[in-house]
């Protein structure tokens, strides 16, 4: 079943075209890693995918429901309030740098959205918050705020928070970004370990080993476009002079 479908979604920011007529779907159950050059568009896709930021063409569909689409004169449209709520509900976001509520504890952090937005009842939020806590390795900082974290440990809570809803499928935004490079390799770790639950996930990296081990399909994009998309054999093996110069940087690391 589809989780997720852009319909030849555009971005411009000015008379700048940052997204330029790009399809794709993603499966349940699918690890779909999207790499590229900075500047090529990858996080601002993510953005229109999660109604971040809104369409100039094309449009978003989750589960078969239209979510958001832009038509002919540029009008964008939403989906009616109560189906959108449902259909952002699917989905969660984990950012670059965490978004994590700085005045409220881990534990509030996690249990926040099912309380708010699913009207769980607060005793199951607290319960099902702690159980992923214990996954993320972070049971024992329920009660600690983000402030007294490490950037991994925050990183983590966010993964939690984005768990919390159920959803169908997890986005991922340059997840290990602002992290030192000794805590990237724990986040990397935690999210590999979601690949047992099922849920589809779409992935923005600039990690390439990491791309090339998890991911189903990679795509490959590069000035707004989808230069080429395929399995991680056949993308780290691709004799396109754009992917392989691209891929070239990374040679130590993907041949280490």
């Amino acid at each position: 079943m589809k989780v997720l479908e852009l319909n030849h979604v555009e971005k411009s920011f000015g008379d700048l075209p940052v997204i330029k007529d790009i399809s794709l779907e993603v499966e349940e159950g699918e690890i779909l890693s999207i790499i590229g050059p900075s500047g090529s568009g990858k996080s601002t896709l993510l953005r229109c995918a999660t109604m971040l930021e809104t369409l100039d063409g094309g449009e978003v569909v989750y589960l078969g429901k239209k979510a958001v689409w832009a038509g002919q004169d540029g009008r964008v449209s939403y989906a009616p309030k109560r189906e959108l709520k449902e259909i952002q509900s699917q989905y969660g976001l984990v950012f670059q740098n965490f978004n994590l509520f700085p005045h409220f504890s881990v534990l509030k952090n996690v249990m926040d959205a099912p309380v708010h937005v699913q009207k769980k009842n607060k005793e199951e939020a607290r319960r099902e918050a702690m159980e992923l806590l214990g996954k993320m390795g972070l049971a024992d900082k329920a009660d600690a705020y983000p402030c007294q974290l490490s950037g991994g440990q925050c990183q983590r809570v966010a993964i939690a928070r984005a768990l919390a809803l159920n959803p169908k499928i997890l986005f991922f935004d340059e997840p290990t970004s602002a992290l030192d490079p000794e805590l990237t390799g724990e986040v990397l770790k935690v999210i590999k370990s979601l690949a047992d639950l099922d849920i589809a996930m779409v992935i923005v990296t600039h990690e390439m080993a990491f791309a090339k081990d998890i991911s189903h399909r990679v795509i490959f994009m590069a000035d707004g476009v989808i230069v080429e998309e395929g399995t991680p054999e056949q993308i780290f093996a691709s004799d396109n002079e754009r992917t392989k110069s691209f891929l070239g940087r990374y040679g130590a690391v993907l041949n280490g």
